[in-house]
């Protein structure tokens, strides 16, 4: 309450004053911004902010079909993507299947065939072996004819010389 002045009632009242004065002009301009703001306000068309907003919405959710739609056909393509590869390793495994399966009954006509082939040169020693036995057949029975008519003129010359 105490002021520098000697009439205290004097300072107290231009204190009041200048603070009255300050809160006038904070007041006006507190006044000033809020009608600027209404009047930017008027100027505003917020019709056409709402429409242009609307547009743009629109335009997000035609963006959002689109990826959408993208996103189920890239599902698609890679199901059947995976489809096509499980079809292949399981046509694989029939093919390598049927393979082996060839391979075998191959192997088997191979050992069959290894064989008729012994088989076959089996029987041709014994046909070598029967035309062998058969000239020696006839050679035996020529050396038994020879030996008999040896024989024969040995006997028809041993009573004459007798």
């Amino acid at each position: 309450l105490e002021s520098g002045g000697s009439n205290p009632a004097a300072s107290d009242s231009y204190g009041d004053r200048a603070s009255a004065r300050a809160r006038r002009e904070a007041r006006e301009a507190r006044l000033a911004t809020l009608t600027s703001r209404v009047e930017e306000d008027g100027h505003r068309d917020y019709r056409k902010l709402y429409e242009g907003a609307l547009t743009e919405n629109q335009k997000l959710k035609a963006k959002l079909q689109e990826a959408q739609l993208e996103l189920a056909d890239v599902r698609c393509k890679l199901e059947k993507v995976a489809q096509q590869k499980q079809e292949k390793t399981s046509d694989r495994t029939s093919v390598l299947e049927t393979e082996k399966r060839e391979r075998r009954a191959l192997e088997r006509k191979m050992s069959e065939m290894e064989e008729e082939m012994k088989n076959l040169h089996q029987l041709k020693q014994i046909q070598t072996l029967k035309q062998m036995n058969e000239q020696l057949q006839a050679e035996n029975r020529a050396l038994t004819r020879v030996v008999a008519r040896l024989s024969e003129s040995v006997e028809c010359s041993e009573p004459q010389g007798l």
